[in-house]
């Protein structure tokens, strides 16, 4: 299965969020009123009342569809505070529909709702405001046709209910009211019954309702009924449903943990009695009765079912019935078809459940673990199913349990191939979820296990887009947080590909840390004692190699923790291993390069092993140990040391070796910069070593001339290449090869 590519109109959303200060400015309220903040800023997650955000073209205008899309996007991306609704007025946006959860909004922020004709508004769990004051930031037209009212998990703390009720009573054209979760009680219950006729459907779940009755005064318009959590209310349950025969939709769920298991108890009855009455609610559409596990026999539900042919969605989340075969066997003969049902017992089950049921934690958990299960023996890419284990995943950030299975079938759903049809997108936001359950649950093996599993993939390291340094760090906080073999064998695959991504400032703060070089060293010299050359002592090395590349900072690190002597060890435990050498010289060239430290690579003993490296029949060792003797000759004769061989027989040996040297097929080194090679390449410098500067590159502007051509030019490298053409002692081999090195420039569009 494939995902389709992301619509234009989403793509241009996410940009303008992701860089929305290039589209709206800040406003300062000053004694003259609200000026252009012209010195600009980049907080706009702040609460001061005295500041505020307007398009940057004041004449822009965007239709209906787009400015509630841009609302939805921006409360995605946490970008939604009280200064950039602001952007919202009516003369630049058209809001019918408006939607702000979980936000850091204030009544002074709503105020924007008041230039809108709104027919529908969903506020939820905002911490800051009170019912009454919302109601106060709407318009008169808005109160007058406001048709749904979805105020959950807010108060009505903090505010008059004088104001509150005539507010409320206004409301008359509202046909859906949602107080879940609320201090809705008895008495607010009654005049929002005797008020407001219209109403359809109410959600008063969780609330401190106890008696329905007064629901009855609603019975010939009511058509959908939300109690979840009122096992107060439902001992009145049966006598009011009687009066309503119009009902479509009633939902009786559990999802609270701490509610009164006695209380519980003590109401099954009512469930059974129920399902049991067959005449009740005949034109019942959806039925919800999860988190009743035991309570619901699968006898009753059936007959339940067959009496309510107009029944087309059922709720049994929790429920032991939900692994009956009649509701999870579609082979089984009383198999229950046409009915789209949310539960454990099978995929389409637990599909239903995690889009129904987004914000109740315990039901998301269920859902991905027994979804975990499923996805172990997935053999075809899902993207439908990955796409919805992200918000679930998204929404319980801190609930352990639900991190830990979620991270689980992340990778079940990502593993081998089966990322290569799940949209970059879709990719990156898991990676982006990934990293945060990371650094939640930092002392979790088993989660930064899972973790660490769904990162180790190529797919997603090369392709796909998120914070790499990020990435990075929480991977080698897991690599030094556990001893694990296999922890240890992906966090250094992941670190040896991530640290080559990241800029040399990032690198520089991951390998400066020397927690995280010790443990690196650690594992190699744990290889060393054993004699083991396996993948994870090449990644290892690979993510040393990579850590050091143009960091001085991190080179000092790994001297200082005794890295230098160690891989000497390494060379010659391993000798004639071609890809070890390559590694190990690969990083005691990256010291080589820094002026300050490469003094410390100048010693009989490591200079033998260059020695001896320099005449490699493998290209790529012979390369890099002719780049370490290339700089550490570069200082002159007064900082050579070596009693073993002279200066001027390493330069010698250099010359020769680099003449032999074959032009290898491919690209053998990536290099981020030239800059090293510049000291190298001044006239006054030793011949050999310059051929060695000039041989490298050359060899990677002519693999690779669209990354290294424009490098050069750009880092001002072919001024050396023209300085060496110019001077008359220029050797001839270094003027061979530097002109043929400016005219793979000029061959490449480049005129040097």
């Amino acid at each position: 299965m494939y995902e389709s590519p992301i619509s234009l109109e989403e793509t241009c959303l996410d940009v303008i969020c992701d860089n929305i200060l290039t589209y709206i400015e800040p406003q300062i309220l000053t004694k003259n009123g609200w000026t252009t903040n012209i010195e600009g800023s980049d907080c706009y997650d702040d609460e001061r009342s005295d500041k505020r955000y307007k398009f940057r073209d004041s004449d822009i205008f965007l239709i209906n569809r787009v400015s509630e899309k841009l609302m939805d996007k921006m409360m995605e991306k946490r970008i939604l505070c009280d200064a950039t609704l602001n952007i919202f007025s009516e003369r630049n946006t058209k809001l019918k529909t408006v939607k702000i959860k979980n936000c850091k909004v204030t009544k002074c922020g709503l105020e924007i709702l008041r230039q809108h004709k709104i027919t529908d508004l969903e506020i939820v769990n905002l911490k800051n405001v009170s019912i009454g004051d919302i109601l106060d930031c709407l318009g008169d037209w808005s109160l007058q046709n406001l048709v749904n009212a979805n105020f959950a998990k807010c108060t009505f703390a903090d505010m008059f209910r004088y104001s509150f009720f005539t507010k409320l009573v206004i409301l008359k054209s509202l046909k859906s009211l949602n107080l879940s979760y609320t201090e809705l009680n008895q008495s607010t219950l009654k005049i929002i019954c005797e008020n407001l006729g219209n109403l359809e459907h109410i959600d008063i779940s969780g609330t401190q309702v106890r008696d329905l009755k007064p629901l009855c005064m609603l019975s010939e318009k009511l058509v959908a009924l939300s109690l979840c959590d009122s096992i107060g209310a439902i001992e009145h349950l049966i006598p009011t449903l009687k009066q309503m025969s119009g009902l479509k939709l009633l939902d009786v769920s559990l999802f609270n943990e701490k509610l009164d298991a006695h209380k519980i108890i003590a109401t099954r009855p009512i469930i059974l009695q129920l399902l049991n009455t067959e005449s009740l609610m005949p034109n019942l559409v959806s039925l919800d009765i999860s988190g009743w596990k035991e309570v619901v026999p699968r006898e009753s539900l059936l007959t339940f079912i067959k009496n309510h042919p107009k029944l087309e969605f059922l709720g049994i989340v929790l429920n032991d019935v939900t692994f009956e075969s009649a509701f999870c066997d579609s082979t089984a003969s009383n198999y229950v078809r046409n009915i789209k049902t949310a539960g454990l017992g099978n995929e389409e089950q637990i599909k239903v459940t995690l889009q129904c049921y987004k914000e109740r934690s315990n039901y998301v958990q269920k859902a991905l673990y027994h979804l975990f299960q499923l996805t172990s023996s997935f053999s075809e890419a899902r993207p439908d199913i990955f796409k919805l284990v992200l918000p679930v995943m998204e929404a319980h950030s801190s609930r352990f349990g639900v991190q830990m299975a979620a991270t689980a079938c992340l990778y079940n759903l990502t593993r081998g191939d089966l990322s290569k049809n799940i949209h970059p997108k879709s990719l990156s936001k898991g990676v982006n979820l990934t990293l945060i359950a990371m650094e939640s649950f930092p002392d979790e093996f088993q989660l930064q296990k899972n973790s660490l599993l769904t990162l180790c993939s190529d797919r997603i390291l090369q392709e796909v887009q998120f914070d790499r340094y990020r990435c990075a760090r929480l991977v080698l906080d897991a690599l030094c947080g556990f001893e694990d073999a296999n922890m240890n064998r992906m966090a250094v695959a992941i670190c040896s590909i991530l640290a080559s991504k990241v800029s040399t400032e990032e690198t520089s703060e991951l390998g400066a840390r020397p927690v995280y070089m010790r443990k690196l060293l650690a594992m190699v010299q744990s290889k060393v004692e054993s004699r083991l050359s396996d993948i994870t002592l090449k990644f290892t090395l690979s993510a040393l190699w990579n850590l050091t590349d143009e960091s001085a900072s991190t080179c000092a690190v790994f001297l200082e923790q005794n890295g230098a002597n160690l891989f000497l060890n390494v060379l010659r435990v391993f000798r004639n291993n071609s890809p070890i050498e390559t590694k190990v010289l690969g990083l005691l060239n990256n010291i080589a390069e820094v002026i300050k430290l490469r003094q410390s690579l100048i010693n009989d003993s490591l200079i033998n092993e260059l020695f001896h490296l320099l005449r490699s029949e493998n290209i790529d060792v012979s390369y890099f140990a002719a780049g370490i003797i290339a700089h550490i000759t570069s200082d002159g004769d007064e900082t050579w040391k070596i009693t073993a061989h002279s200066r001027a027989e390493m330069l010698e040996e250099l010359a020769q070796v680099v003449s032999q040297w074959k032009v290898p097929e491919s690209e053998m080194v990536a290099y981020r910069s030239f800059k090293p090679f510049f000291p190298l390449l001044r006239v006054d410098m030793d011949y050999q070593v310059q051929l060695w500067a000039v041989w490298a590159v050359h060899h990677v502007c002519t693999k690779n001339p669209k990354r290294y051509c424009q490098m050069l030019y750009d880092e001002r490298g072919h001024t050396l290449l023209n300085d060496l053409l110019n001077f008359g002692d220029t050797h001839p081999d270094i003027k061979h090869i530097s002109r043929q090195i400016l005219d793979t420039l000029n061959q490449n569009g480049i005129h040097a």
